[in-house]
Order: C-alpha cells, then structure tokens, then sequence
C-alpha cells in the first residue's frame, strides 16, 4: 500500500512538472515572439524549465526506477493536456473566418 501511494505521488508530481514546463514554454512562445529580445526570453526560460523539471525528477524519484517512470509519464500526460487545452483556448480566440462582421 505505501508503494502505491510513492507512485501515485511520483505521478502526480510528474503531471505538475510536465504542466509548468509545458505551460512555460507556451507563454514564453508567447511573450517571446514579440519581445524585443527574444533569444534572452527563449534561452532564459529554457534553462529555467529544465532546471526545475530535472530537480523534480530527482526529487519525486528517489532513486527509484518505478517512481522515475511514473514521473515520466505524469510528465508525457501533462504534456498532451496542455497541448489540449491551449488547442482549445485558440479556437476560442480565434475567430471564424468565414463568418460576418
């Protein structure tokens, strides 16, 4: 019982990781395209999420194998919810083009 709730954590922990990395990156692609220097935006928040994401990894793993791929793949989740939901927010934003003024 104790391993699967250091599992279920260790995935819920990869689920965060995943959402602030990726969820980052779509801000920074945001903020980033129309910054006056974009290459410090892009290089900055890179080093930034990966710093983050690989010292969660190592902190949600615990030197264990099993935790380590259940951080893996919160993280691989996270990264289809987010590319679900900003999907879904830019055709929210974006408007029909066929439809009338």
């Amino acid at each position: 019982m104790n391993e699967t709730i250091s599992l279920v954590m260790a995935l819920a922990g990869g689920i965060t990781l995943g959402v602030m990395f990726f969820a980052g990156l779509w801000w920074t692609v945001n903020r980033g395209v129309s910054s006056e220097y974009p290459v410090l935006w892009f290089f900055s928040s890179l080093m930034l999420r990966t710093v983050i994401a690989l010292t969660g990894f190592h902190y949600f793993a615990g030197g264990s194998s099993g935790k380590l791929f259940m951080c893996l793949f919160g993280f691989f989740v996270a990264h289809q919810l987010v590319i679900w939901f900003t999907r879904t927010a830019e055709r929210k934003i974006i408007p029909d083009p066929g439809a009338p003024i």
